[in-house]
């Protein structure tokens, strides 16, 4: 990336986000707030290893650090600070930041922690954001002044709305992942494969090791494809007739979540299958770009997440999974067997980003995890996805509404797991822009 252009950014950035702070700090009562960046978590109490730091989204906000122990404290009229302590630990060494524009625009301190004093010490109300209570405790900060639950929201909702800095490290993180797609769905075309090997590739290919992406890739062959986050990676190499792959990068902090299935030409006995299969995908991928195109400012979330079982239940009827109408395979919730997930999730410094869930979806919709309207500046995925998944189907078998499918079919096509296909999409003024199909134009197909 143009360093120079990012640097400008992030100066209307942090501007941005002051303004926000001291809106939620005025209507929640606050003085000065402390962002803590976060204290390592043991793997197990039985042992002296920890897990590599996952920063608080909030303290990623101001600055693109992955160390522990730092601090952002924000007083309203005052410059922003930075507390970046030096490592002094000769076990491990972190590794230096992948930009620097962040020291331009705070007051950076090397020293070991806030000096709670000069933000005013007892005489003003000083909040702290990070999990680590016993550390907020250090520095005189107690009960409700740690995570305080509405300042807490009022800044999960500020993630929601994306500024120009926040959308060009999206964009970015979308181009790192879209290498480590295109080696994998090279890898797969090329042969017999083993999971492992598959996202070994997609780790080179992108240069980012396990702790450094934003959750851990989905890598799944055949069956697997019906375990929604299969990551128990099959060691042996098998030839899969069918692949899905779910699997991101970072980008100064900022995720891309990106998922691709493909499957293998219809060749030899299990053609029929395999067509069957290779339909599916291609629906799956005109089903998921016609939903992008649908997204609306001031439509509601979930109404685009009704009209994605709408469009599945025509899918089941079409390929001949499902008879009856396309109605009746919608209301009585047959599509929710084979696609029980939400249509998508907000997107940011947080994969699975809260700001836009604050409502509860409906009863019938109890994993949707957005809810919001939709609204300019909003970045969130678009991932429908239909699976073959022996529990769902063996409940709805069990009901009047499985006399709707064919089992016969599904019991044919359940080996190739399931499909899914994600894109991570910025709303416009008008449309939006796709900043998966810039770098990935296929979603899905046969390889």
């Amino acid at each position: 990336m143009d360093t120079e252009a990012l640097s400008r950014l992030y100066q209307d950035h942090v501007r941005s986000v002051e303004k926000r702070y001291a809106t939620a700090l005025d209507e929640t009562g606050f003085d000065a707030v402390i962002v803590h960046s976060g204290t390592p978590k043991k793997r197990t109490e039985f042992d002296d290893q920890f897990f590599p730091l996952r920063p608080t989204p909030e303290f990623h906000l101001w600055a693109p650090l992955t160390e522990p122990d730092c601090f952002v404290v924000f007083e309203t009229g005052k410059k922003t600070m930075l507390v970046w302590p030096e490592c002094r630990s000769f076990w491990e060494r972190p590794a230096p930041p992948d930009a620097t524009h962040f020291t331009t625009m705070l007051d950076v301190r090397r020293v070991d922690e806030p000096d709670v004093a000069s933000i005013g010490g007892g005489t003003k109300r000083i909040a702290w954001i990070g999990e680590d209570a016993a550390r907020a405790a250090k520095l005189g900060l107690a009960g409700d002044a740690v995570n305080p639950p509405k300042l807490v929201a009022a800044l999960d909702r500020g993630r929601v709305l994306k500024t120009p800095y926040e959308i060009a490290c999206l964009a970015e993180a979308n181009r790192i992942a879209a290498l480590g797609h295109e080696a994998v769905r090279k890898a797969f075309e090329g042969g017999a494969r083993s999971e492992l090997e598959l996202h070994l590739a997609f780790l080179g290919a992108t240069k980012q090791d396990d702790q450094e992406t934003p959750y851990k890739n989905i890598v799944a062959l055949g069956r697997n494809g019906a375990v929604l986050h299969h990551v128990s990676y099959g060691r042996d190499a098998t030839r899969a007739e069918s692949l899905l792959l779910d699997a991101g990068a970072c980008y100064l902090g900022y995720c891309s979540d990106i998922t691709r299935t493909w499957a293998r030409p219809v060749t030899g006995t299990g053609g029929s299958a395999g067509s069957t299969f290779s339909a599916l995908v291609l629906a799956m991928e005109a089903m998921q770009k016609r939903l992008v195109a649908k997204v609306a400012i001031g439509m509601p979330y979930e109404e685009l997440h009704d009209e994605s079982h709408r469009q599945m239940s025509a899918i089941l009827k079409e390929s001949g999974l499902a008879t009856g109408t396309v109605e009746e395979i919608d209301k009585k919730g047959v599509s929710r067997a084979f696609y029980p997930h939400g249509l998508g999730h907000s997107l940011g410094l947080v994969t699975h980003d809260v700001g836009c869930a604050s409502l509860r979806p409906r009863a019938d919709n109890p994993f949707l995890r957005n809810t919001s309207r939709i609204a300019e500046d909003q970045v969130f995925t678009i991932e429908p996805g239909l699976y073959f998944i022996d529990g769902l189907l063996a409940e709805l078998r069990s009901k009047p509404e499985g006399k709707l499918v064919d089992w016969n079919m599904v019991e044919a096509v359940a080996p190739f797991g399931g499909i899914r296909i994600e894109d991570d999409v910025l709303v416009l003024r008008e449309g939006v822009r796709n900043f998966t199909r810039e770098v990935l134009p296929i979603g899905g197909a046969t390889v």
